[in-house]
């Protein structure tokens, strides 16, 4: 069977905000979703950031400075579940499904840095592998088509029903849902093994980026910047 008939594990982040560097992990949840898309598992996570949650946040996620002081954990116990639990996924070689992993994995990383906690990295010795992100792979398949590619807006396209956008387990298993019919609607991807479409990915990512930072400087931004790294941004401890 190919990778889309057989076990995926979602993961989804909410946070702060958009900075990878700079913003904080609100929620977080893992879902393991059978061949036949059926949760064979869930953990989810409210985290107390220790910094304030920006009203820009909140009204996205719902979730207040508030709330997660009465009711949130403290930041480096739950990221060391958080991130031993994907490692064991990815140990068993089961893929991780990301919607925009770069942004999701990469800010996993540096709070596992802030906090003292082991990064997934390292507890692989390797990198993170093999992550399936259909954001990347929704570019790759369909280049040229038109219109918003976030999250809601696949699932509109691949026909996956979302409840609950912004809600960390419902954004999980809806990224897994996209990633399954990309699987069953394009061969060309649906027929790697989980590590060789990983690769696939890196290549399709950097490609991205490279034609995203061409677009940039070509429409009035000569020194614009795309970061190719997928699906983590390397660390750089100048910059935080």
């Amino acid at each position: 069977m190919s990778w889309h008939q057989e076990l995926l594990v979602g993961f989804d982040l909410e946070t702060t905000g958009t900075d990878v560097e700079q913003d904080r992990i609100v929620t977080a949840a893992l879902i393991r979703l059978e061949g036949d898309g059926r949760a064979a598992g869930k953990q989810t996570w409210l985290l107390d950031p220790g910094v304030p949650i920006p009203d820009e946040a909140a009204a996205i996620h719902g979730i207040s400075t508030a709330y997660v002081q009465a009711h949130g954990r403290p930041p480096a116990t739950a990221i060391e579940e958080i991130t031993e639990a994907l490692a064991e996924a990815l140990r068993a070689d089961i893929p991780l499904v990301v919607m925009n992993a770069r942004y999701d994995l990469s800010l996993l990383d540096r709070e596992c840095r802030r906090h003292g906690v082991r990064t997934l990295t390292g507890r692989l010795g390797r990198a993170p592998a093999p992550v399936i992100d259909p954001l990347v792979l929704d570019k790759h398949v369909d280049r040229y088509r038109k219109g918003r590619r976030a999250l809601q807006a696949l699932c509109g396209h691949y026909g996956v029903r979302l409840e609950g956008a912004h809600e960390a387990g419902a954004d999980a298993a809806a990224a897994a849902g996209v990633a399954r019919r990309i699987g069953e609607r394009y061969p060309a991807v649906a027929l790697p093994s989980p590590r060789a479409l990983h690769a696939l990915q890196e290549q399709a990512a950097a490609e991205q980026a490279a034609s995203f930072q061409e677009y940039l400087r070509r429409t009035g931004d000569p020194e614009a910047m795309v970061e190719p790294a997928w699906p983590l941004i390397p660390y750089q401890a100048a910059r935080v």
